[in-house]
């Protein structure tokens, strides 16, 4: 993998109840790294927070704080326990709230008078990952598991969310057996995330076709010519773009 050497600004948040989890270390070990590499990372703990998920009205002062880390934010790392094949509660919650209209969605171009969505919007160009720890067995998360691959899994994180508000989302850092881990397990886990992160700025992104007319009729379907004969998600991908090699 590509390293790079410069380095931006990073919104790391974690949603995990447990202090002395698993993800609490992992969550350590990727802030210590991105820091010692001259990332100024700023971190949300969301259950150490309290934050309050509940989506009652728009707006309040925990909202654009969180709104705030986002827009200085160059690499934004969701990081969560898969549970139930989603994220948790108060993970969505943080979502719900923070990417409001205005904000997440509802953006229009002063110039064209289109609402950005899908590769464009407020959150354009940042990069997104999500890391995830699963109690699964590795193969159950592949294309050909009975989870299915961790990229359709995670569809409306990765696609309509991070691609919706115009951040480029990265292949996902997926843990699984989290819960059987002996302590050579976890250090290479810990070691495979830091030198991950090394070369975050230049790893390539998911690709996913742009909410265009080139792509997309007035329907918001695919135009025929567009990946003709696949269906669903795989359907939406950017042929043109590489997959990375990540391990």
């Amino acid at each position: 993998m590509n390293t790079s050497t410069s380095a931006g600004h990073a919104l790391w948040v974690l949603a995990h109840p447990e202090r002395d989890s698993l993800n609490a270390a992992l969550r350590d070990a990727g802030v210590a790294a991105l820091r010692s590499q001259g990332w100024q990372v700023t971190e949300s703990d969301l259950y150490a927070m309290g934050w309050e998920p509940t989506l009652v009205r728009p707006g309040g002062a925990d909202v654009a704080a969180e709104q705030a880390k986002l827009l200085v934010a160059d690499l934004v790392v969701l990081q969560f326990p898969l549970w139930w094949y989603g994220q948790p509660a108060i993970l969505k919650g943080w979502i719900d709230r923070v990417f409001e209209s205005g904000f997440g969605y509802d953006v229009v171009d002063p110039q064209t008078g289109r609402v950005r969505k899908y590769g464009d919007g407020l959150l354009t160009g940042k990069r997104a990952l999500a890391v995830v720890t699963a109690g699964d067995r590795p193969g159950s998360l592949q294309p050909r598991g009975i989870s299915g691959s961790i990229e359709d899994v995670l569809w409306p994180l990765l696609h309509g969310t991070f691609w919706y508000t115009g951040m480029l989302p990265l292949h996902p850092e997926l843990i699984t057996k989290a819960r059987d881990l002996d302590v050579g397990q976890f250090t290479a886990l810990r070691d495979r995330l830091v030198d991950r992160l090394a070369g975050v700025q230049s790893e390539v992104p998911i690709g996913y076709l742009p909410l265009d007319d080139d792509h997309y009729d007035h329907a918001v379907q695919l135009h025929d010519h567009i990946a003709p004969g696949e269906q669903g998600i795989a359907a939406h991908r950017d042929v043109r773009v590489p997959e990375p090699c990540l391990r």
